[in-house]
């Protein structure tokens, strides 16, 4: 779509992305992304769930306006405008009303690495705030882990992600899923995807 953002990595992994939620997710729901960025995500999957309604976030409020044009442009109706969100305010989201309905999805992608640790952690505590009661968290990224040899392109993907921000890098799934915990959330499922990234499914621990 001329004129719009486009990130060739969200072209890449979005048709991956897409058949896992295919394969989880119910007909119908209210779905949460967490930092759409371009958008490509919110509107591919949109259109290939028509049941669900996807309210698109992002940090950057100057995207969100691009976001709706590229929503507009695919002739989608079940996208809402997007908000800008930070996930270290709270409530959710950072400008305007604040959600009052419960989200039975909240997607967030590639955002772990590139972000401080206290956004893993606000991005847990405001998952489980707005999740609805059987509802799931889903991330997708890269994450190193304590039994599972790390790739050597992971490893240098987290040393550029760490020379040019400290507080940046891959995160080690044992202490995200050590905060899900605390914020009452648990890994449900972890699904390996292309290019060494995992997609991973948390559900509130109470088991509802």
């Amino acid at each position: 779509m001329d004129g719009l953002p486009f990130s060739p990595a969200a072209e890449r992994n979005r048709q991956p992305i897409l058949d896992r939620l295919l394969a989880l997710l119910p007909p119908r729901g209210r779905a949460l992304e967490i930092a759409s960025g371009s958008g490509q995500h919110a509107t591919a999957f949109a259109a290939a769930l028509p049941g669900w309604t996807w309210q698109p976030t992002d940090f950057e409020a100057d995207l969100c306006p691009l976001i709706d044009e590229r929503a507009r442009r695919a002739g989608l109706h079940n996208v809402q405008p997007a908000r800008r969100l930070d996930v270290l305010q709270n409530p959710w989201p950072s400008e305007g009303p604040a959600f009052t309905e419960a989200f039975d999805l909240i997607y967030c992608a590639n955002l772990l690495h590139i972000a401080p640790w206290r956004c893993c952690e606000a991005l847990f505590q405001g998952a489980a705030t707005h999740l609805a009661p059987t509802g799931c968290l889903i991330t997708y990224g890269p994450y190193l882990e304590d039994d599972v040899p790390t790739s050597e392109g992971n490893r240098q993907f987290d040393a550029s992600l760490r020379s040019s921000d400290p507080a940046w890098g891959i995160r080690r799934l044992e202490d995200v899923a050590r905060t899900a915990a605390d914020a009452g959330l648990h890994r449900a499922l972890r699904q390996p995807m292309p290019a060494n990234n995992l997609l991973l499914v948390w559900r509130r621990s109470d088991g509802t």
